[in-house]
C-alpha cells in the first residue's frame, strides 16, 4: 500500500477581539449533492469546500517546516510555530494515474500569524487554491469540510482555553 505524508497549519490571528483561522477553498470541482439537515433542520456545513492549508512534505524537509511553507504558499501569510496539535490518518483511492489505495498521515501544527497579506499568493498556486481567507475560529469546527480537520480546529479551540497566555503572545509579534 502507498503511504503519503503531509503537514498543515492551523494559523491563528486575533482580530477585533476574536480569534480567526486561515482557511482555503481548494481549486477543485466537487459534485453538488445535498447535505442532509442535522437536528434542528440546519445544514451541517455549506456545499463550499473549506480546508486548512496543507501539503506534501518535501524530501529533506521536516513536518513543521513543510507546514510553515504550505501555509505561506497557499495563504500568503507568514506564521510562527507554537506546537503540534495532532496527526490525522485516513485512506483514499487516487482518482488519477494508478488508482492506488493510499494511507495518508497529515501532521497539523498550531501556528500564530506574524505577517503577510491573506490571499496574496503566487500565480502558480492559483491552480491549487481558489480563495484564502480568515474564518472565525469558533465557526471552523462546523464549517471545515473534512471531519479530521474539524477535529483539528476543535483541538485548537481547546488549546487556546488551556493556554490563556497565548493571547498576550499573539498581540505582541516582537516578543
Amino acid at each position: 500500500m502507498v503511504r503519503e505524508f503531509s503537514a498543515g497549519g492551523v494559523v491563528l490571528r486575533k482580530m477585533r477581539g476574536q480569534w480567526f483561522v486561515a482557511v482555503i477553498q481548494p481549486h477543485m470541482d466537487r459534485p453538488k449533492k445535498p447535505i442532509p439537515p442535522s437536528k434542528g433542520g440546519k445544514k451541517k456545513r455549506s456545499d463550499l469546500l473549506l480546508a486548512l492549508p496543507k501539503g506534501a512534505i518535501d524530501t529533506g524537509e521536516k513536518a513543521p517546516q513543510a507546514a510553515l511553507r504550505e501555509v505561506r504558499e497557499e495563504t500568503g501569510v507568514e506564521a510562527e510555530l507554537i506546537t503540534k496539535l495532532t496527526d490525522v490518518k485516513y485512506f483514499y483511492v487516487r482518482t488519477w494515474g494508478d488508482h492506488a489505495r493510499v494511507f495518508k498521515i497529515v501532521s497539523f501544527f498550531l501556528l500564530l500569524y506574524r505577517s503577510g497579506r491573506m490571499g496574496h499568493i503566487a500565480p502558480e498556486m492559483r491552480i491549487e487554491v481558489q480563495h484564502a481567507f480568515w474564518l472565525p475560529l469558533s465557526d471552523a469546527p462546523a464549517k471545515l469540510t473534512y471531519p479530521g480537520e474539524r477535529e483539528v480546529a476543535e483541538r485548537a479551540v481547546r488549546y487556546l482555553k488551556e493556554h490563556p497566555l497565548l493571547e498576550g503572545y499573539a498581540a505582541n509579534p516582537a516578543h
